[in-house]
């Protein structure tokens, strides 16, 4: 759980999901079970609005 809120405070990530899928791709497992509840989403959600931090646009030729 305490790698969750670290990706969710480091701006890469922009939802809850996008935190779910790092976790997965990093070999987290039972991640469903783990971030479970209203409280724990919610506060997650809300670290990812705060510092979502938007790639930067790439310029087409």
């Amino acid at each position: 759980m305490e790698r969750a809120y670290q990706l969710a405070e480091s701006g890469s990530c922009r939802t809850v999901g996008d935190v779910k899928q790092a976790l997965k791709l990093e070999g987290y497992e039972r991640i469903q079970d783990a971030l479970y509840g209203s409280t724990i989403t919610s506060a997650l959600r809300k670290l990812c609005q705060e510092n979502w931090v938007s790639p930067p646009e790439t310029a087409e030729p």
